[in-house]
């Protein structure tokens, strides 16, 4: 009876070593493996995000602020990634986006629309299979938001 457990977990270990290289991958050939950074997708995704229509930021109150105070020092750039969260594994990917939508967008057209482009820039350009984009909208961009914030002149 000892030998059937461990003939059992050989055969599953071979099972699993059968499938992972019967599923082929563009990140693992016979010549090496590709490994892509969680920064890089992450980068990646936001910036598809931002390139859709009715997408106004991306990030939440707090992270917009933070990403506000960054961008006035100089030097200092919004960063690509902010608002977005990412899991990645040998093959796949899973990102989670925070944004606000213009007013008036579809909020459901819009996020539709950020979630093909997030899959469809990831997939294209890592080779990672993208699972789920999950997308929390946080926040709703009115034109009088933009008012208040001119900077006075500097000189008179």
């Amino acid at each position: 009876m000892t030998q059937t457990p461990s003939s059992t977990s050989t055969a599953s270990t071979s099972t699993s070593s059968a499938l992972t290289q019967s599923a082929p991958s563009a990140l693992q050939t016979n010549q090496g493996r590709t490994t892509v950074a969680d920064g890089v997708v992450q980068k990646i995704a936001g910036l598809a995000a931002r390139e859709v229509s009715g997408v106004y930021a991306l990030g939440g109150g707090a992270a917009r602020a933070f990403g506000a105070l960054r961008e006035r020092i100089p030097g200092g750039t919004q960063s690509a990634g902010m608002g977005v969260s990412v899991e990645v594994g040998e093959k796949q990917a899973a990102v989670d986006l925070d944004l606000v939508t213009d007013y008036g967008a579809p909020i459901a057209e819009v996020a539709r629309s950020v979630r093909r482009n997030v899959i469809n820039s990831v997939e294209s350009m890592t080779g990672l299979q993208v699972t789920e984009v999950n997308i929390a909208v946080n926040d709703v961009h009115l034109p009088s938001d933009d008012e208040g914030q001119q900077e006075p002149a500097r000189v008179q």
